[in-house]
């Protein structure tokens, strides 16, 4: 399958794999591509990891690092590899499963690759990170065996980083850590330290159900809701009074999913409305969840009637890392080195780097790609930001670990 994807985009299978296993990281971002690993929690027939995640081991372990393929949850699948031991310790993450291909407009799996760039599901998001990062890794193994660094340099392939993480869940619970971390998420090659987090809620509301033609009987359990939008309306509103964070801005929440009611000539008995928070660096789940409890008190203070409940879900915390730390501080030189224009900016996405952080691995995000094509009909990686990565994360580990 792999081969066929390679050749209806017009390349030579044998020529591909040549230079991969040499590390070249448009061939590996060229494989990774034509091999699909869509999140089979949010596509019904997503294939899951394994393939890909057997595909870089093979080549880790070609390079000669110790590596091992794990199965952290049925059908997912990881990948951990080593190269030194001892410290410093330099982590190298990417996960390899990607978003689903429904309403693409390009050939999900074919990586056609025209006009400096590599086209296809998960190119950006983030197969092309994770290629950049094995190709500093495969030029890092030659130096090793001539004695020329110390530490040990740790590279992490994970799973379900696109729905509930358990790849790097089951790392950090298995007490993987590292004096730096690196997460190859797309970033545009800006150095990102801070991240916001997310909280998912349901509010419900309920009513009455009755003929359409009984508004005596009836009670509207959508309209009911409408008075909770409005209310969280409000409460996104204030937080532009809130000073913003230098890096993230202000904190903010959306209305996700409405469901209610069953036919047009029927009161709604029951609507559910999805709601996402998203969160800053510092806020933990209680603090926010106690933010939801006290507009709710309010909002029933002054609507007795309504009949509504809230129920908190997923949780994950925004999480920075001081801009002095000697990472940050050495990976932009690095970015210097190659002659790009070294930034910082934040994530205003969540990413894994939160688990590590919360471990006690300082991790930044930092790859190739912009966050605005991930996940798009149309996704692509630039080739010289996938060349620019991959050099860059080869001179950064040289640099921590000389």
């Amino acid at each position: 399958m792999i081969n066929s994807h390679l050749q209806e985009a017009g390349l030579s299978p044998g020529a591909v794999r040549e230079a991969a296993l040499l590390g070249d990281p448009v061939a590996l971002t060229q494989l990774l591509v034509a091999t699909p690993s869509v999140n089979p929690e949010l596509e019904s027939d997503g294939s899951g990891e394994e393939d890909a995640a057997r595909l870089a081991a093979g080549w880790l372990e070609s390079w000669g690092l110790d590596t091992a393929v794990s199965e952290v949850a049925p059908g997912r699948w990881n990948v951990l590899a080593r190269l030194g031991s001892g410290s410093p310790r330099l982590l190298l993450n990417g996960h390899l499963d990607t978003v689903g291909v429904e309403g693409m407009t390009i050939p999900s799996f074919l990586p056609e690759t025209r006009e400096g760039r590599i086209y296809g599901r998960g190119a950006c998001d983030m197969k092309g990170g994770v290629a950049s990062l094995l190709s500093a890794v495969a030029h890092l193994a030659r130096s090793w065996e001539d004695g020329a660094l110390d530490g040990e340099v740790i590279v992490a392939l994970t799973a379900d980083e696109e729905y509930a993480s358990v790849g790097m869940q089951s790392l950090v619970d298995s007490g993987l850590q590292a004096d730096f971390a690196v997460v190859c998420e797309p970033t545009s090659l800006a150095v990102m330290p801070a991240h916001k987090g997310f909280l998912w809620l349901d509010f419900l509301t309920h009513g009455k159900a009755a003929h359409g033609s009984r508004p005596d009987q009836g009670v509207d359990a959508i309209m009911h809701m409408g008075r909770v939008l409005k209310g969280l309306e409000d409460m996104d509103r204030g937080f532009g009074s809130l000073n913003p964070h230098p890096l993230l801005g202000r904190p903010s929440l959306h209305a996700g999913i409405i469901q209610g009611g069953s036919a047009l000539s029927v009161y709604p008995a029951q609507c559910k409305l999805q709601v996402e928070r998203r969160t800053l660096p510092g806020k933990e789940m209680d603090g926010v969840v106690g933010e939801f409890q006290a507009f709710l008190r309010q909002l029933l203070e002054g609507n007795p009637e309504l009949d509504v409940s809230m129920h908190p879900g997923l949780f994950r915390p925004g999480t920075e890392v001081d801009l002095e730390h000697e990472g940050i501080t050495a990976l932009l030189a690095c970015c210097g080195d190659v002659g790009l224009e070294p930034s910082v900016e934040g994530m205003s996405a969540w990413a894994d780097a939160a688990l590590l952080n919360q471990a006690g691995t300082p991790s930044i995000c930092f790859g190739p790609g912009s966050l605005a094509r991930a996940h798009g009909a149309v996704e692509w990686v630039e080739v010289e930001e996938l060349e620019a990565c991959a050099k860059i994360l080869e001179r950064l580990a040289r640099r921590l670990l000389a």
